[in-house]
């Protein structure tokens, strides 16, 4: 019987942290090779998809990218159900936002699976004039909580791949752990990963 699909394992991934720390930076790094100066504020929830190879099977990442913003925060909460792993995101030169990662981890606590893989990252650390955040302090706090931590920089490409690969990394290792089978619950067209928060406005952030 031919092999229809195109990859082994379909992971989701939702990226969260404070407006303004880089998150769709990241994400358009990872996923297009691509920086852009231009900053427009993610509206809702955005995503984009990416083909991987890790231990030898193709993972179809699926990454979630969320608005910071308070106001959309009862939007995004639908979306931590869905969630494999969640890369929480600091901004080295932002006091607040890394500060803000205990709220947002509380967050996952509340809306997310207990399973769910998490990581930690400090971005934009190519701009070492203006760190507030020193990497051993994000070292200490992804130690607090066991989880991996990566200083990342999406202008110059720094640890980029290395964290996105990481986490899914992890969660390939674990669903292999498991017994999960690749592609054994793939359902057509699966690319709704919305988990329930079907509800919702217009799930696609949009730019205007």
């Amino acid at each position: 019987m031919a092999r229809q699909a195109a990859y082994d394992y379909l992971i989701k991934l939702l990226m969260i942290g404070d407006s303004g720390v880089g998150k769709s930076c990241l994400l358009l790094r990872f996923s297009d090779d691509s920086f852009t100066t231009s900053f427009i504020t993610t509206i809702g929830i955005d995503f984009k998809i990416k083909t991987v190879e890790i231990d030898g099977k193709r993972v179809k990442l699926q990454i979630w990218d969320t608005a910071g913003q308070e106001r959309f925060r009862t939007i995004t909460t639908a979306y931590y159900r869905g969630a494999m792993g969640i890369l929480l995101v600091y901004d080295i030169t932002d006091e607040q936002s890394f500060l803000n990662i205990r709220n947002w981890i509380r967050n996952i606590e509340q809306h997310a699976s207990d399973s769910v893989q998490k990581i930690l990252i400090g971005n934009k650390c190519d701009m070492t004039d203006d760190r507030i955040i020193t990497k051993d302090r994000g070292q200490e706090l992804a130690d607090e909580y066991g989880i991996k931590f990566y200083e990342t920089s999406a202008k110059t490409d720094t640890n980029v791949k290395e964290a996105f690969i990481a986490i899914a990394t992890d969660i390939v290792e674990k669903k292999i752990s498991m017994g999960d089978q690749p592609v054994g619950d793939r359902r057509p067209g699966g690319v709704n990963v919305n988990g329930g928060g079907g509800g919702k406005p217009n799930g696609r952030g949009c730019c205007k």
